[in-house]
C-alpha cells in the first residue's frame, strides 16, 4: 500500500461526505488486507469455514450448517452474498438457492467481527477464531436463545472443519454502558476490563460484514468530545444510523481496569509466561500514561487519517511491541527489553534458524527477520530459541531467572499503581492479595522448598540419563552431586553439575517436581559411602512418582484466600541406612515381646534413625524437611501435628510412609505410620496429651491453642516430675501402645477423669506406692510404709475430704465464679503391671474411717516480703513462724509427742491446708496441695526423728 494524503476533518468547519466514506474506505482496505493475510495462514477447510460465516448468519436454510428454526434471528444489515461465495455454499450443499433480502427492514444482525491475532504477526495455524456477533438490542429473550444455539451449532461445525471458533453476542446499546453477561473472547478475563477490551478490539478486529464502526469516523483529536461528534454526524445525515454501529470511545480509561488487565496476565502467565507478560508490559505502557492515556487503537486510527497505510507498520502486534520498546528504553531497561523481544518471538513461533516449509517465505517471517536484524540477533541466539521445545535443565534455569524477575516486578508495579492511584475496590485487594500468594508459592524461595523450574518454559524437561554422585564438595563436606548424562567416576570431576544437595531427597524432589527425572530417565549412582543401594534409589523415586503425581492439580482462588495447608505427606524413613547391623540380627526377639521398632530387642534399640518427609502443601508448594538422631521421630510428629489444621475443611491430609531398609523395613514403616495417625486422632483437641517412649525417653506432646509443644523427659523420674506439674486445667493425656509397658503407669494414666480426685494404690509387703490424679490430671506419687490399707488410706482421705470441704465452701460463697466440686474415688493395682493379669481394682471409700476422732495438724501458707510464712495448728493451738522461727518445726514436733501416749513415734500427717494467699481467690490445684502437704510432713516427720 502507498502513502495517501492525509486527512483532517474539522466539525466546525463543515464536513464532506466523500471524506468520511474514504475513511471508510481505508479502514475498510486495512481490514481486507487482514482478512486476506489471515486466510493465507489457513487451510482450505479453516478458509471455507470463515469465508461462509457471513452468509450463514444472513439466511436461515435448514441444509447448511447452524440451523435452528426459520424463526431464528437472520439477515446481515446491508449485506449482499457474491457469486463466489454462494457457489461455495452450493458446493457445501447442492440444493441450497439464495433468496435475496433487499427490501426487508429487520436485518437483526448488525454486524460480524473477527478479532484476535488473526490476520496479525502472530497468526499460528491453530488460532482461534473470536467473532463478535453485534446484534439488534430490540430481540427479546427467545430470540437470544435460539442465537445462541445457532452459534453453538456453528462452533462445532467449525471444529469438524479444523478451526476452534468462539462466538459472542454483543448487544451494542448495553456495551456501551459496560454491560455484558459473557466473556467476549477466548481470552477475556470479565466485565472488568471494558476500555482495554474495546482497545483490542478496535485495532485488531477484521469486519466480516453488517455495520461499520462509528468511531472510525470520529478524528482522535474529537475523542474527548465523541458522544456530541457522533450526534452531529447522525443529525446532519454525515452518516445513516442502519449504516454504523457504535461500541463507544477510548477518551479515558479507568485505572482500575489497569489493574485487572495486570492481575488477568499476571495469573496467566505464570503457567504461560511469553504471550502473556508481552501484555503485561503493554499494560503497565498503558498505565505509565494515566490518566492521559494514548492507547494504541488511537493511535491506529491516527495513522489511518494520516495516510500511513502500511500494513505491516499497523500490525497490532508491532504496534504493541514498538510502544514497549520505547517505554522500555525511556527507563534504561535493557533486561526487560531483551525479554520483551523474546516474548514476542516465541509468540510469532517462525524459527528463523531453519529454513522455510516452503519454497516462498511467509510475510510473518519477512517481517520477523527484519525486527531480529535490527534486535541485532546471532544465529546462535536463534537457534537455542528455536529449540525451546527441547530445552532441559541448564537452559530452563536460565531463562527462569529473568521470567520470575519480571513476573515479581509486574506485581509491584500494579500493587504501587493500585495504592498510588487508590484504586478502591476489594475485588482489587483480594485479587492482589490472592495473585501475590499464587506468586509467593511459584517462584519465592524459602527453607526446604523445591524450587519450581519450569514455569511454562520448556513441555519437557526430562532428561535420557543422569549420573547421581555422593562425595565431596569444594569445601569437603560431603554432598549429593547430579551430572547430565552418564558419566564413570574419572569423567564427573570435569564437569560442573545440576544442582547439589546436602541430603539426598531434597535433590530427588527437585528432580521429579520439575520432571527431569521420569519413569525412562537412567541414572547411574555413585554412592560411595552412603550406604544407598539401585534398589532403594528405584523405589525412592517410583515412590514419589505414585504419592505425588504430575502434573499437579491447579489452585484456586478460594484456596489460596486460606493459609497453606499440608495436602500430601510422604515420610521415608531410614534412607541409606539400616539400623539392624549383623550383631543385632542375632539379638533379633523370637516373639512379639520387644519387636517394638521404638523399642527392640532386648537392649530396646530406636530403629528409627532418619526421617525425611516430602510435604505437599494446598498452594502446591514442595516442602522438604530432614529429622536425624535419637529424636527424629518424635520431632517429626511435633512438626507433622503443627501443620495440621484445626478446622480443615478438605480434611487432613493424605500420608504415607515407606521405609526401604532391608530389615524390618514394612514393620518399620507400619508403626510409625500407626503412630502419626493415633497421635492426629488423641490430639484432636485443645490441651490433649500424647506419650511416646522411645527407648528408655519419653516424649509428651500437647495441643496449645496455637501450637503443638514437645517434651523430652529423659527417664521416669523425669517423667514423674512433669506429669506433676499443675496446669489448672484439665489435660487428658493418651499413651502410645507400647508406652511404659511394665509400669503401673500404664494402668492408670488411661482411668483419669476430670472433676475427679482418683486415689490409686498398691501394696508391696511393708511399703506402699500411692498415686493421685488430680481434678486436672496432674499426677502425684509417694511410697509410704503400711501396717494396714486402713492406717494408710485414711489420713490421705482426711486431707482430700478437707480439700474437698474448702472447695465446696467456695463454691457456695461465690457461685460460678469458685471452683467446681469433685468426687473422690479408689483404686487399688493387683497383679505384676507386666504381666497380663495386672488390673485395677475399683475400691470404696473406708467406712467411718475419714470422720474418726484424729489429732488434727493444719498448716496455713502466706506470702512474704522473702518467703512464705507458715503456721501450723495443732488441734487448734497456734505455732507460727512469727513465734518460732527456724526452730517452728522442732517445736510441733515436741508438742505432738507431749500429746502421744507413751511417746509413740509414728509419722506426722498434715490434715488440712490453705494455699489461697499463695495462689489467689483459693484457687489452688490439688496437686499443689499435695506437694506442699508432702513438704511440710517430711520436715515435721524429720523433726521427729530428731526427738
Amino acid at each position: 500500500m502507498t502513502r495517501t494524503p492525509p486527512i483532517q476533518p474539522i466539525l466546525e468547519e463543515g464536513i464532506d461526505r466523500k471524506v468520511l466514506a474514504t475513511l471508510r474506505a481505508r479502514f475498510l482496505t486495512l481490514s481486507a488486507a487482514r482478512l486476506e493475510r489471515a486466510m493465507q495462514g489457513m487451510s482450505t477447510r479453516q478458509q471455507q469455514a470463515l469465508k461462509l460465516l457471513p452468509l450463514l448468519f444472513h439466511v436461515n436454510h435448514p441444509l447448511l450448517p447452524g440451523y435452528v428454526a426459520a424463526s431464528t434471528p437472520a439477515g446481515l444489515s446491508s449485506f449482499e452474498p457474491d457469486a463466489e461465495l454462494l457457489a461455495e455454499a452450493q458446493r457445501l450443499t447442492r440444493s441450497f438457492t439464495y433468496k435475496p433480502l433487499r427490501g426487508r427492514p429487520d436485518q437483526p444482525i448488525w454486524g460480524l467481527y473477527l478479532m484476535g491475532s488473526l490476520g496479525t504477526v502472530a497468526q499460528e495455524e491453530h488460532s482461534d477464531l473470536d467473532v463478535w456477533v453485534c446484534h439488534d438490542p430490540a430481540l427479546d429473550a427467545r430470540q437470544l436463545d435460539e442465537l445462541r444455539r445457532k452459534c453453538d451449532l456453528l462452533t462445532a461445525w467449525a471444529a469438524s472443519l479444523g478451526s476452534e471458533a468462539h462466538f459472542f453476542l454483543v448487544d451494542p446499546q448495553r456495551f456501551v454502558q459496560g454491560q455484558r453477561e459473557t466473556q467476549l473472547t477466548s481470552d477475556d478475563c470479565g466485565t472488568t476490563q471494558h476500555y482495554l477490551l474495546l482497545d483490542e478490539f478496535y485495532r485488531t478486529a477484521i469486519w466480516l460484514g453488517g455495520r461499520t464502526p462509528v468511531w472510525w469516523l470520529v478524528p482522535a483529536y474529537e475523542e474527548h468530545r465523541y458522544h456530541s461528534y457522533v450526534e452531529t454526524l447522525l443529525e446532519r445525515r454525515f452518516v445513516r444510523a442502519e449504516d454504523v454501529l457504535d461500541l463507544g470511545h477510548l477518551q479515558q480509561i479507568p485505572p482500575g481496569e489497569f489493574v485487572g488487565a495486570g492481575l488477568w496476565q499476571l495469573y496467566k502467565a505464570i503457567e504461560a509466561p511469553y504471550k502473556s507478560l508481552f501484555k503485561l508490559l503493554l499494560v503497565e505502557v498503558y498505565a505509565s500514561q494515566h490518566p492521559q492515556v494514548h492507547c494504541l487503537a488511537l493511535a491506529f486510527k491516527q495513522a489511518v487519517y494520516a495516510g500511513q497505510l502500511k500494513i505491516e507498520e499497523l500490525d497490532p502486534y508491532i504496534c504493541a511491541y514498538r510502544a514497549i520498546e520505547q517505554y522500555l528504553r525511556d527507563r534504561d531497561a535493557p533486561e526487560r527489553l531483551e525479554l520483551a523481544r523474546r516474548c514476542l518471538y516465541l509468540k510469532v513461533n517462525r524459527p528463523l534458524s531453519r529454513p522455510p516449509r516452503n519454497r516462498n517465505k511467509s510475510w510473518q517471517r519477512v517481517l520477523l527477520e527484519q525486527l531480529v536484524r535490527d534486535w541485532q540477533w546471532d544465529e546462535r541466539l536463534l537457534a537455542r530459541l528455536d529449540d525451546r521445545s527441547r530445552w532441559k535443565v541448564r537452559q530452563v534455569m536460565q531463562e527462569r531467572q529473568a521470567l520470575a524477575n519480571e513476573l515479581a516486578l509486574g506485581y509491584r508495579f500494579l500493587s504501587d499503581f493500585t495504592r498510588l492511584q487508590q484504586v478502591a475496590s476489594s475485588v482489587s485487594r483480594r485479587d492482589l492479595s490472592v495473585l501475590g500468594r499464587r506468586l509467593f508459592a511459584t517462584i519465592e524461595r524459602k527453607v526446604g522448598k523445591v524450587e519450581v523450574l519450569n514455569i511454562g518454559i520448556s513441555p519437557n524437561m526430562a532428561e535420557d540419563s543422569l549420573t547421581l554422585v555422593h562425595g565431596e564438595d569444594a569445601a569437603g563436606d560431603l554432598c549429593w552431586s547430579l551430572f547430565t548424562g552418564s558419566l564413570n567416576a574419572q569423567e564427573w570431576a570435569n564437569f560442573a553439575p545440576l544442582k547439589r544437595t546436602r541430603e539426598l531427597i531434597p535433590l530427588l524432589a527437585w528432580c521429579h517436581r520439575n520432571g527431569v527425572i521420569d519413569a525412562g530417565t537412567r541414572v547411574s549412582l555413585f554412592a560411595g559411602d552412603s550406604g544407598l543401594s539401585e534398589p532403594e534409589l528405584f523405589n525412592l523415586l517410583s515412590e514419589l512418582r505414585q504419592t505425588l503425581p504430575l502434573p499437579l492439580p491447579p489452585v484456586d482462588a478460594q484456596t489460596l484466600l486460606a493459609t497453606a495447608q499440608p495436602r500430601t505427606v510422604l515420610l521415608l524413613v531410614n534412607v541409606g541406612l539400616d539400623p539392624l547391623d549383623q550383631r543385632s540380627l542375632l539379638q533379633m526377639p523370637e516373639d512379639g515381646a520387644h519387636s517394638d521398632p521404638l523399642g527392640y530387642a532386648a537392649a530396646r534399640e530406636n530403629l528409627v534413625l532418619s526421617i525425611d518427609q516430602v510435604q505437599l502443601s494446598s498452594w502446591n508448594e514442595l516442602i522438604v524437611s530432614r529429622y536425624e538422631g535419637p529424636h527424629a521421630l518424635p520431632d517429626c510428629l511435633r512438626d507433622h501435628l503443627q501443620n495440621l489444621p484445626a478446622d480443615a475443611v478438605d480434611g487432613l491430609p493424605q500420608l504415607q510412609v515407606r521405609c526401604f531398609s532391608r530389615n524390618r523395613g514394612q514393620a518399620i514403616a507400619r508403626r510409625v505410620e500407626e503412630l502419626l495417625l493415633e497421635a492426629r486422632l488423641q490430639l484432636a483437641s485443645v490441651h490433649s496429651r500424647y506419650l511416646l517412649q522411645v527407648r528408655q525417653q519419653f516424649h509428651l506432646l500437647e495441643r496449645r491453642p496455637d501450637s503443638v509443644r514437645a517434651t523430652s523427659l529423659n527417664d521416669r523420674t523425669a517423667l514423674l516430675a512433669h506429669l506433676g506439674e499443675a496446669h489448672h486445667v484439665y489435660r487428658p493425656l493418651r499413651l502410645d501402645r507400647h508406652a511404659l509397658k511394665g509400669d503401673d503407669l500404664r494402668l492408670i494414666l488411661p482411668l483419669a477423669r476430670p472433676d475427679c480426685l482418683q486415689l490409686f494404690y498398691r501394696v508391696r509387703g511393708e511399703t506402699a506406692e500411692l498415686s493421685i490424679l488430680d481434678e486436672c490430671n496432674a499426677l502425684w506419687c509417694q511410697r509410704l510404709p503400711c501396717r494396714d490399707e486402713q492406717q494408710l488410706l485414711m489420713p490421705l482421705l482426711r486431707f482430700l475430704r478437707s480439700v474437698e470441704y474448702r472447695r465446696n465452701a467456695r463454691v457456695s460463697l461465690h457461685g460460678d465464679d469458685g471452683e467446681a466440686a469433685f468426687d473422690i474415688q479408689l483404686y487399688r493395682l493387683h497383679g505384676d503391671p507386666g504381666e497380663p493379669s495386672a488390673s485395677v481394682e475399683r475400691r470404696p471409700l473406708p467406712q467411718g474411717g475419714t470422720s474418726d476422732a484424729c489429732y488434727e495438724v493444719q498448716a496455713i501458707v502466706e506470702p512474704g516480703e522473702t518467703r512464705s510464712q507458715v503456721t501450723l495448728y495443732c488441734n487448734h493451738r497456734e505455732f507460727s513462724e512469727l513465734e518460732y522461727g527456724a526452730r517452728l518445726c522442732i517445736a510441733v514436733a515436741e508438742h505432738i509427742l507431749s500429746q502421744r501416749r507413751d511417746g509413740e513415734r509414728y509419722p506426722c500427717y498434715i490434715t488440712d491446708l490453705d494455699l489461697s494467699g499463695m495462689h489467689g481467690s483459693g484457687r489452688s490445684q490439688t496437686v499443689q496441695l499435695l506437694r506442699y502437704k508432702a513438704r511440710l510432713e517430711a520436715a515435721l516427720n524429720a523433726a521427729l526423728a530428731q526427738l
